[in-house]
């Protein structure tokens, strides 16, 4: 990779796996519906008034759903079920979640024909899969309800951010970064408004609570993903999303280190499982340790 591209890679890993600690932040203060919501709109607007900031031209020709079906999933469904997961689970537990969505990514893509599974996808899947059992199954801490949910929030989570990447490369595949950026926000923070009034704020907040939410929205959203897309313009999708395995590490070693999280020794071998799968699926695995193709010999 280029020294812009080695930039852009750390950029993300950082700010990513700091991410979680944030979004406990701002949950704390707006509530886990909130905070997806003032976050989604906040970063839509701010993106665009930017836009508009260096005159770049937006174009949103390709109407208004397909904008609409990735906010609903990319950022209504994955940040509202990581919103009401990390506080119930642990930032630790909800990024290794996030790091299985290339494993679903792969079903998605695969039962809509845009790919096709390979020996090593296959075996990827089964091993993510393993790994989200022992993570789920062999918790340090006690298995209650609340935990169970956020269990499931996270999942689901996965499944939206699978979903929405997969519709998008393949319904907005003309449509320039900044437009989806923009659309997927604007959606998706619209689409959980009317939740809040259902999910109050936890209390009033304080000056310190809304810097977290311009950081959350701000740098968070709208900086990373411009840089995410510059990235795989540069080095390719695959090579683009394995940031997700260092984002990972990071948000582990900061639960662990700020928020005292911690993990079993099951969970800790369930986090390496699922990442080990999700290289095959991306086919990061070095060439030495890839299985050869038998060679028929010549009769």
């Amino acid at each position: 990779m280029k020294p812009g591209d080695i930039a852009r890679y750390l950029f993300l890993a950082i700010v990513w796996g700091l991410s979680f600690l944030v979004v406990v932040k701002i949950v704390e203060a707006f509530g886990w519906v909130g905070a997806v919501t003032f976050r989604a709109l906040i970063a839509a607007g701010s993106l665009y008034l930017l836009a508009r900031l260096f005159r770049r031209k937006l174009d949103f020709s390709a109407g208004w759903r397909p904008f609409a079906i990735v906010g609903a999933t990319t950022v209504a469904g994955q940040l509202i079920g990581l919103s009401y997961a990390a506080p119930r689970i642990g930032t630790a537990m909800a990024a290794i979640f996030v790091a299985a969505i290339p494993l679903f990514s792969m079903i998605i893509s695969q039962l809509w024909g845009l790919e096709r599974t390979t020996r090593q996808g296959f075996a990827g899947l089964v091993l993510g899969i393993s790994g989200i059992v022992l993570l789920v199954g062999f918790p340090a801490v006690p298995v209650t309800f609340e935990f169970a949910l956020g269990c499931v929030a996270s999942i689901l989570a996965a499944l939206c951010a699978a979903f929405g990447s997969n519709y998008a490369s393949r319904h907005l595949r003309d449509s320039g970064n900044w437009e989806t950026t923009i659309g997927a926000f604007l959606f998706g923070g619209l689409m959980t408004f009317p939740l809040i009034f259902a999910v109050p704020l936890e209390r009033t907040p304080v000056a310190m609570d809304y810097l977290y939410l311009i950081i959350a929205a701000v740098l968070m959203s709208v900086c990373t993903y411009i840089a995410y897309f510059r990235l795989v313009a540069s080095i390719g999708p695959t090579r683009a999303i394995s940031v997700e395995f260092l984002v990972t590490v990071i948000a582990v070693f900061i639960g662990a280190t700020v928020l005292g999280e911690k993990l079993s020794a099951m969970q800790f071998i369930g986090g390496i499982t699922i990442m080990v799968g999700c290289a095959l699926v991306l086919n990061l695995v070095p060439a030495w340790m890839r299985p050869r193709p038998s060679v028929p010999e010549i009769p």
